[in-house]
């Protein structure tokens, strides 16, 4: 089953996060072994801010066996209905936030999702499988 990789799981390795580092590194490994790891756009734009070039990030990209994958516009138009529920639970951004379009997108697709950060994405986006700390 293709899996869409957050961006948090990536910067945990990247950086060599001391809390996550070690739970981010072994799911990468464990499912990039049997599965097909893919980022979008915006996990591209969120772990870029770790590269000084494009050209060392789209290596670093290679090496760890992840593909790219576009965002769907269903997706697109389900992160944007999730931002109005988000707006009618108190929320207080002005635009719908990045966990939206990676939540949809991962929907839209029926993918499973690698993130260590599950809260706003079952909240969000409740039948959504997802690969997470504590599941």
């Amino acid at each position: 089953m293709p899996i869409l990789v957050d961006s948090n799981v990536l910067l945990d390795v990247i950086t060599r996060d001391p809390k996550w580092f070690d739970w981010s590194s072994g799911q990468l490994r464990e499912w990039g072994d049997r599965d097909l790891l893919f980022i979008n756009p915006l996990i591209f734009a969120e772990v870029s801010i770790s590269y000084d070039t494009l050209e060392v990030l789209n290596q670093a990209m290679d090496r760890a066996n992840l593909f790219h994958d576009e965002l769907p516009w269903e997706a697109a138009f389900l992160a944007g209905h999730c931002f109005v529920e988000y707006k009618k639970r108190g929320g207080k951004r002005r635009s719908p936030l990045p966990d939206f379009y990676i939540g949809a997108h991962a929907s839209i697709r029926d993918y499973l999702l690698l993130t260590r950060d599950a809260g706003r994405y079952r909240t969000y986006f409740p039948r959504l499988r997802l690969i997470a700390p504590g599941n």
